[in-house]
């Protein structure tokens, strides 16, 4: 599977741009979702590999798996840091991102 990282990372970007005024943590979890691309998806081999980054990470559902890291920096460059990280470990196992939030 390929993926347009540039793509991914000016939305994480433009996130904080459009959240100008909005009162945001000094740090955070932050909680970045993961959907599986096929219907054998190795969620075990995913888990494990993102655990060994130092994420923890949660099974919701047949397709989704949350990975979490922090309490991080809440800047763009600190979440695209470890969103980078976590997508290339998630692309290689057969799922996509969809996205992160601040686990509150």
């Amino acid at each position: 599977m390929t993926h347009d990282y540039a793509y991914q990372r000016r939305e994480t970007f433009d996130t904080f741009r459009e959240s100008k005024g909005v009162k945001l943590p000094e740090r955070a979890v932050i909680d970045y979702a993961f959907f599986a691309e096929i219907e054998a998806a190795d969620f075990a081999g995913l888990e494990k590999a993102l655990q060994a980054k130092g994420f923890r990470t949660q099974r919701l559902d047949d397709e989704t798996l949350i990975a979490s890291i922090g309490p991080i920096p809440v800047t763009a460059d600190d979440i695209w840091k470890y969103e980078e990280l976590a997508t290339r470990i998630a692309v290689g196992f057969d799922f996509y991102p969809d996205g992160w939030e601040l686990d509150t």
